[in-house]
């Protein structure tokens, strides 16, 4: 028994749903225009901050997923998550219900709303002080904690290489934009629908990652340095936090729905 005794016609809706609510996010995330005031401080950020930013986001994801899982792993229960998930798919497979299949994206969309308000507070709070750089691993932390907690809700694991080169790589094609944008994700849906494979370099993954974030959030983290005017910067943490927990959450649902349905019913 597994998630393909769920009831196929609802796990159909809940599929089709889910395709709606990728291109929605696709369609306001591929043509991003430029803030104001990010035109105006460009001259003052010096040259070597976006390499120190690339620097300081390789080095937080590699001393997250090399000593710090088990630090995030002390901020909830994830003996409990993976239970509530078993219980969660014996309720669906006995109920065979819409209500039973949409319960795994009430448990993710809890865990991002929570990991977002965490996210709100970090930020503000060292934008204040004038914090940029020191609130990576940070950012990172509550970060990976959410998208770790997304994988739980829908059965997945998160501990091996492979699994951290899937988030790796949803996290920089989450913030791709344009015909980028568009080929990254349609890459990573092949990859979860098993048309293509997930190439296995953590290390080359991680750099791709960190220098996609540090492009994107240059600006962003050289306010967030400034005293009290880095609470812009600091803002903008929830802003990514839900934007790339999001995305997150679509990959996730697509690989659950994905191991539901039969490949016929997908193509």
């Amino acid at each position: 028994m597994g998630i393909r005794d769920m009831n196929q016609k609802q796990i159909e809706i809940e599929w089709q749903k889910m395709i709606k609510a990728e291109s929605a996010y696709l369609n306001r995330n591929v043509q991003r225009e430029t803030a104001f005031w990010q035109d105006r401080i460009a001259k003052y950020v010096p040259d070597k901050f976006e390499n120190t930013l690339k620097e300081g986001f390789f080095k937080a994801f590699q001393l997250i997923f090399d000593k710090g899982t088990g630090v995030i792993e002390k901020t909830y229960d994830k003996e409990k998550k993976e239970q509530d998930y078993k219980i969660r798919e014996y309720a669906a497979k006995l109920k065979n219900n819409g209500k039973s299949v949409k319960a795994f994206q009430k448990s993710a969309a809890k865990s991002r709303v929570v990991n977002g308000m965490i996210s709100t507070a970090e930020g503000v709070g060292m934008g204040v002080f004038g914090l940029g750089i020191p609130d990576i691993p940070l950012f990172l932390g509550i970060l990976l904690k959410s998208i770790y907690e997304i994988a739980l809700s829908y059965g997945f694991s998160y501990d091996s290489e492979k699994e951290q080169v899937f988030i790796l790589r949803l996290i920089e094609t989450a913030l791709l934009e344009k015909e980028e944008l568009m080929a990254g994700n349609l890459k990573l849906n092949r990859i979860i629908d098993g048309t293509e494979k997930l190439p296995m370099d953590r290390e080359k993954q991680m750099r791709r990652t960190a220098d996609v974030l540090a492009d994107e959030m240059l600006y962003l983290k050289f306010v967030q340095g400034i005293p009290v005017v880095g609470i812009l910067g600091g803002v903008s943490d929830m802003v990514y936090q839900k934007k790339l927990t999001e995305y997150a959450q679509l990959k996730y649902k697509r690989r659950f729905y994905r191991k539901a349905l039969p490949a016929r019913s997908i193509n």
